[in-house]
């Protein structure tokens, strides 16, 4: 049975991703692309495949399990993405060192295709003798597939489907049933090494690795990530370490071949559980990688920019003047992401359909256009003169928001009811048009085109002012002439839509604070939000918290970041909501959107 959501450590080489829980179990592994099958799926299923190496001790029927009373601490190796679990137990203490690793001329920085695709487990002796076991189960296309093994020198090879692994193992394996096991024990001062590399099963197979080399590209991978960090984290302001630590994760959830930037890197972990609400997020939202952008900036990352402009412009395929920019594509570009379910996966905690592909591809949201130009105008120093396609591409979006921002579309929540007039769709229109008109001489845009941005950007404040407000509510909400309070209203201060002491904005905060928070303070995201049972959203707390500093509430802005980053997990990580019962961290994770929040609300009030 998988852990709790809350209860996983990221892996990432930029291009592949896993999960590994308290207990040394790695229940979750896309190698080669956060997108790619997976190879390890136990978060999905108790059958998924998961590769677990911890102490054990045999239990009365001969199944290896976890040592009583064993004590477990861990955290990332400062400035990395490299997970460090220390297990106490009753005979001695050891670590396990897990890293999805570079190659040592990435330095972290992932350019290119060029990782292994190798997942490294260091064990080391720290005192006394520990016995250990191990259990590698991989099981290709989301657990289908049960792989046949071959024994090789320094290891095995296991092949099935289109893929193919090599296990280096310094220890005897037992090799049965599509699983290979051991168990052996680890003396103070001894160190052991283990990669299991995912490799094309129809070309020559290369070797395995010795523990040497093990500890050499770990030692480097280390080095990399500290290097990426020494060199792109200059945030020097409130909670700088929550700043730090959320701004890799963000480098985590970017696929460096292309600059595209992930929105989670899991699948189907549910907004309810045993709900429905289960959507497959390993791809690139406009939305999501826009915002992703601007905080990276904060965290004082900004060498992505030119790249992710790049792939968006070729995503788009040049056409964005004759047809809508896409909200979502493939990592490597792709636009069709059509959605199937896999029905031989229970789902988390029986949470069904487990769903690959996402068809909110097929949908139109307008807010995508002011994502764009909101960063292409905080990056404009940086880019200096964007080139022709660039520009081309920026100026037909601020076309696209003048033309089509009376339309009605899903909306930021991606409703998958009728399309609507939603407030925030038009507002990050107004974004576009406000920030294409400051850059309209980049764009190379003549006299008559910026007139008719100006025109409908005034046309857009004044629709917003007068049918996004409700008297009923005494508040902004979710769409025109409706009466739903909607988290993203607290948007209209964080765009300089309105300023932050404006009093219609500090009605809508005071309404939201009064009606669209849990016993505890967190936002969820909307009016129907509560009474379906889903959990609040931790992106809307922190625009919260970002909305109360930008209102002069320096103090209430502090206590409700301070709220939402008490659910970061032990090694810092944010899921994309929080179940008001228990607290327990719910939908896919790491969430790119919660650490965003994080960011930009950190920054704001250091700002207040």
């Amino acid at each position: 049975m998988s852990s709790a959501i809350g209860d996983y450590a990221f892996l990432s080489d930029s291009q592949g991703s896993a999960l590994v829980d308290r207990s040394g179990s790695i229940d979750w592994a896309c190698f080669r692309r956060f997108d790619a099958p997976s190879t390890f799926a136990r978060l999905l299923d108790d059958d998924g495949g998961h590769w677990r190496l911890a102490p054990a001790v045999e239990a009365d029927d001969g199944v290896h399990r976890d040592a009583a009373g064993t004590v477990v601490q861990r955290s990332y190796v400062e400035d990395t993405l490299v997970v460090r679990t220390v297990f106490r137990t009753s005979t001695g203490s050891v670590s396990v060192t897990d890293a999805l690793v570079f190659r040592p001329e990435q330095r972290g920085h992932g350019i290119g295709d060029a990782a292994p695709h190798c997942l490294v487990r260091l064990v080391h002796g720290l005192h006394g003798e520990v016995e250990m076991a191990l259990e590698l189960a991989p099981r290709p296309e989301y657990g289908a597939v049960t792989p046949m093994w071959q024994r090789c020198s320094g290891g095995a090879h296991a092949r099935g489907g289109s893929e193919g692994y090599v296990f280096s193992s310094p220890v005897e394996i037992d090799l049965d049933g599509g699983t290979a096991s051991a168990r052996f024990s680890v003396a103070a001062g001894q160190r052991l090494g283990f990669a299991l590399q995912a490799v094309d099963p129809f070309v020559d197979w290369p070797g395995t690795w010795p523990t040497g080399r093990i500890r050499a590209w770990l030692h480097g991978t280390i080095r990399g990530w500290q290097s990426w960090s020494s060199t792109h984290q200059a945030y020097e302001g409130p909670y700088a370490e929550l700043v730090h630590h959320s701004g890799r994760v963000l480098h985590g959830l970017t696929y460096h071949p292309t600059g595209s930037i992930v929105a989670a890197a899991t699948t189907s972990l549910p907004e309810q559980p045993g709900g429905t609400m289960n959507w497959d997020y390993r791809y690139a939202w406009v939305r999501d990688a826009s915002l992703t952008l601007n905080a990276l900036w904060v965290a004082g990352c900004p060498d992505e920019v030119e790249r992710f402009f790049d792939f968006f412009v070729s995503a788009a395929g040049g056409q964005v003047g004759s047809a809508p920019l896409q909200i979502v594509y493939g990592i490597a570009g792709e636009r069709q992401l059509p959605e199937s379910t896999l029905d031989h996966l229970d789902g988390y905690r029986d949470s069904r359909p487990v769903r690959v592909g996402n068809e909110a591809w097929r949908q139109e949201q307008l807010d995508v256009y002011g994502e764009m130009l909101d960063a292409a105008h905080l990056f404009a120093d940086d880019i200096g003169a964007f080139d022709q396609a660039q520009a081309r591409f920026l100026a037909g979006l601020c076309d696209l928001a003048a033309e089509r921002w009376r339309q009605t579309d899903h909306g930021l929540w991606e409703d998958r009811g009728e399309p609507r007039d939603h407030v925030y769709s038009k507002l990050m229109c107004w974004v576009a048009l406000d920030r294409g008109i400051d850059l309209a001489g980049h764009l190379g845009v003549d006299d008559e085109t910026e007139r008719r941005w100006v025109a409908e950007r005034a046309a857009i404040r004044s629709e917003i002012l007068e049918r996004g407000w409700s008297d009923q509510e005494g508040a902004f909400v979710q769409a025109f002439d409706g009466a739903t309070l909607d988290a993203s209203a607290l948007m209209l201060p964080i765009v300089g839509f309105l300023p932050g002491d404006d009093p219609r904005v500090l009605a809508t905060i005071d309404a939201i604070d009064e009606r669209l928070t849990d016993d505890d303070g967190l936002v969820f995201r909307n009016g129907d939000d509560g009474t379906a049972g889903e959990g609040t959203f931790l992106l809307a707390t922190f625009w919260m918290a970002h909305a109360e500093a930008l209102a002069g509430r320096t103090a209430a802005a502090r206590d409700r970041f301070e709220l939402a980053a008490r659910h970061v997990n032990d090694v810092g990580l944010l899921a994309e909501e929080v179940d008001p019962a228990t607290g327990e961290l719910l939908g896919n994770f790491p969430q790119a959107f919660s650490h965003v929040g994080l960011i930009n609300a950190a920054r704001a009030i250091g700002r207040a």
